[in-house]
């Protein structure tokens, strides 16, 4: 059984304009690929600079002509170790003002080029904690040591060490990012439906004792991806809606999560770690060949991949009670992605190869693609009232309509960005944060023009639906506690 609840926020209009604020320095954008060009636009209708200080950065000039024909430079190159600081310095240096850096690339050290903007009083933001190339695939590297636990711990010691300052916001896409502030709002919509008595909390530690109040044992980021091409994928070509780079980086790491106080079963593979916040675990497998039960509105229940992300460590240790290895309350976080069924079929003959990666891949453009959305949003489960799933139902229809040179999955992504830059100017000396930290109804405020449908569903499914007695096959389940990651993790 699915019940609708009422939306928080209803369809904005198709945005005109709207100044989400002025950036008096340079722009330097890093990285052209989809959500590059998807950012383009979005950030030309919504911010004021001085164009002849605009500067992309890439090694690839196939997508250039939108830059020319908008008089906005161009530099054809791979920002590296070895180059960064002598390539971003002059650019982002030019005049007066304060400049930003854009980082929207792969391969490039979030961490290395976030210390050296702020070095320079710029402001940064970047969708994922992003290593130097050569991080992901090192097989002479320890497992734990390739975590996004890891490279996350990195900017958390980074901002330890220098608090404050310019701000420099990390993993600001729709998720991480986004999903941050649904789970917010979701959380707040849960306790009013339940008729709680509570003060929308103003620090991280109210909002973890709002969480444990409300009774929400975990959290997934439940997408489901029903984009189609016009044409069917090839064979030795990987297809997807967004980077393939980035997914199939993220992929074959290790399969992380948040690890919540009501589990009381790991599987044999999972690993824990013995410094830093100690809110995740991971397990000794990739993460894009690691199922998981979930659900989304449209789809009802399905099969996501536990696909590694930064919002998965953040979001736990954000709603904690408490600290270390056994806190008092901790929620288990995840990400169940199912992707677009293109994408899905590239990964399976990705991994049918032991992980060899194809020789080709594409990402469909808005004009490849016939329909479909991507649902995605938080499934916030385990309380009185079972699960509910709260975001954005974006249709490639809607985005064709209101923003140019993307399909929906890289809509979510860039306006994303652009909420977090216009909060970034609305506060210049927050520090390092990540979207957990910031103002999330202030976000969504920039955001929600872009985000079509964004709605509450509750729902009576759970893991175990279906399983159990008068199933076909005999199966190892804990039925005292349905959504036990025993019952959610697909062996």
């Amino acid at each position: 059984m699915t019940m609708t609840a009422k939306a928080k926020y209803t369809q904005a209009p198709a945005p005109n304009g709207g100044n989400y604020g002025t950036i008096t320095g340079p722009i330097v954008m890093i990285g052209f690929g989809s959500i590059g060009k998807g950012t383009l636009p979005l950030l030309e209708r919504h911010f004021k600079f001085d164009k002849s200080r605009f500067v992309v950065i890439d090694p690839s000039a196939k997508d250039r002509k939108l830059l020319d024909d908008r008089g906005i430079k161009f530099i054809q190159t791979s920002v590296t170790k070895e180059n960064y600081q002598e390539v971003l310095r002059p650019l982002l240096k030019n005049g007066e003002g304060q400049g930003f850096c854009v980082n929207l690339s792969v391969d490039t050290s979030s961490l290395d080029i976030m210390n050296f903007c702020r070095d320079l009083n710029c402001f940064y933001i970047d969708t994922v904690v992003e290593p130097w190339a050569g991080f992901y695939f090192d097989n002479k590297m320890a497992t734990g040591d390739r975590t996004n636990y890891a490279l996350r711990e990195t900017v958390r010691a980074e901002k330890a060490k220098n608090p404050g300052g310019i701000t420099a916001v990390s993993c600001c896409g729709a998720n991480p990012g986004m999903v941050s502030w649904f789970v917010k709002q979701a959380l707040v919509n849960l306790a009013n439906d339940l008729k709680l008595q509570f003060t929308v909390p103003s620090t991280r530690e109210d909002w973890a004792k709002l969480m444990q109040k409300v009774g929400v044992q975990g959290i997934h980021i439940a997408e489901r991806d029903t984009q189609r091409a016009k044409q069917p994928k090839p064979m030795n070509m990987f297809v997807n809606t967004w980077s393939v780079e980035g997914f199939v980086s993220e992929g074959m790491q290790p399969a992380e999560l948040g690890w919540g106080t009501f589990e009381t079963w790991k599987p044999q593979t999972a690993q824990a770690h013995s410094k830093g916040c100690q809110a995740a675990i991971y397990l000794q497998q990739p993460g894009a060949a690691t199922k998981v039960r979930s659900w989304c509105p449209t789809p009802g229940a399905q099969f996501g991949r536990l696909v590694t992300h930064n919002e998965a460590i953040s979001i736990s240790a954000y709603f904690t009670v408490g600290e270390g290895a056994t806190p008092e309350y901790r929620p288990t976080c995840h990400y169940a992605y199912h992707p677009a069924n293109d994408a899905i079929l590239s990964l399976e003959e990705m991994f049918g190869k032991a992980g060899e990666r194809q020789p080709e891949h594409h990402i469909l453009d808005e004009n490849e693609i016939t329909d479909g959305i991507d649902e995605l949003g938080v499934l916030l489960f385990g309380h009185a009232k079972n699960a509910y799933w709260y975001g954005s139902q974006l249709s490639i229809e809607e985005t064709r309509k209101i923003a140019p040179y993307q399909n929906a999955t890289g809509l979510q992504v860039s306006s994303a960005v652009i909420a977090g830059m216009a909060w970034a100017l609305e506060n210049p000396k927050a520090g390092i944060v990540e979207a957990d930290e910031m103002d999330y109804k202030r976000c969504l405020e920039f955001q929600l023009p872009y985000l079509g449908p964004v709605n509450g569903f509750y729902t009576a499914w759970t893991p175990l639906t279906g399983r159990g007695e008068g199933s076909f096959f005999p199966e190892d389940l804990d039925t005292k506690s349905p959504w036990s990651f025993k019952n959610v993790l697909v062996k």
